[in-house]
């Protein structure tokens, strides 16, 4: 049934109907990119673009040739391999610092909270071939900056290591930690903590057990927020890691640049699952932190 009131006048009828026009353009526009993925990655040629027979339905057409490559080639398994091994680590260090950042900042007393707030999420702004760039050479030769002295040059490097590449995936992470963890103590009731602390918790046994379930929801969501951004990166894994730590992203890079294979559709076609699964997800929580909070859910 139409939203559109008998009493219209002809401009607002033509508008009505422009609005939803203009509004589903400009989501064509930003999914068919992504959705054309999809039955490419089931073509049974190894081409990027449909055949014929796609295009008539012929079963034939299709095939799950590039999945099964994607789960028996070694080159793909290792990549997988080292993306799961950077990611959740990447992404716990990404909450922990992330969630203590937000609580610090979210103290009326703590001065020059939005300079340091702009700062911390500077990452997130900052095109990231800078951020790569200034990653790399601080990697290459990581030092302590001492005021009044200079600085104390430490003797080891960070590029092409396993604990480099988590490091700057973290530094990646922590802005959407600390993005959403602020939004959820935005509606934080802190007189919860001050009636904890008069019935005798300390510190640390108020947060764990007074205010973290409370923002829990909005921690998790950063967290998954961190995985995705540390999951899809290739540009800084470019710079600061070395072939022994090639993730999914940069394998898929290497399949575009050097073979053209059409694997790297079928790696596409999952990670847009995953990542369709974890947005659910933080769906999901946004909702119960909204509930938690007593708002409605919208």
């Amino acid at each position: 049934m139409s939203g559109l009131p008998t009493y219209a006048t002809p401009g607002q009828t033509v508008w009505y109907y422009g609005f939803r026009i203009i509004c589903g353009l400009i989501f064509f526009f930003l999914i068919a990119p992504i959705v054309v993925i999809i039955p490419l990655s089931f073509n049974a040629q190894d081409f990027f673009t449909f055949t014929p027979e796609m295009l008539a339905f012929d079963p034939e057409g299709y095939s799950t040739k590039h999945y099964e490559d994607f789960f028996t080639s070694s080159d793909w398994q290792l990549a997988l391999k080292n993306s799961l091994r950077i990611a959740p680590v990447a992404t716990i260090l990404s909450v922990s610092l992330g969630t203590l950042a937000a609580i610090g900042l979210s103290q009326s007393h703590v001065p020059f909270r939005r300079a340091i707030m702009a700062i911390l999420i500077s990452p997130m702004i900052v095109p990231l071939i800078i951020s790569a760039t200034g990653m790399y050479f601080f990697y290459s030769n990581p030092y302590i900056p001492i005021p009044f002295y200079g600085k104390l040059e430490l003797p080891f490097t960070l590029t092409g290591t396993y604990i480099g590449v988590v490091l700057a995936h973290a530094a990646l992470g922590i802005p959407f930690v600390i993005i959403t963890v602020t939004a959820t103590l935005v509606g934080f009731d802190k007189s919860l903590t001050r009636a904890a602390a008069n019935m005798g918790a300390g510190p640390v046994t108020t947060f764990f057990r007074v205010q973290m379930p409370l923002i829990l929801p909005g921690v998790v969501s950063g967290g998954l927020f961190a995985f995705i951004t540390s999951f899809d990166e290739v540009v800084v894994v470019l710079f600061v890691g070395s072939a022994g730590q090639k993730t999914l992203p940069w394998q898929m890079f290497t399949g575009l640049r050097e073979q053209i294979s059409p694997t790297i559709l079928a790696v596409a076609t999952i990670l847009i699952a995953i990542s369709i699964v974890l947005l659910f997800v933080v769906e999901l929580l946004r909702r119960r932190s909204e509930r938690l909070r007593g708002m409605s859910p919208s």
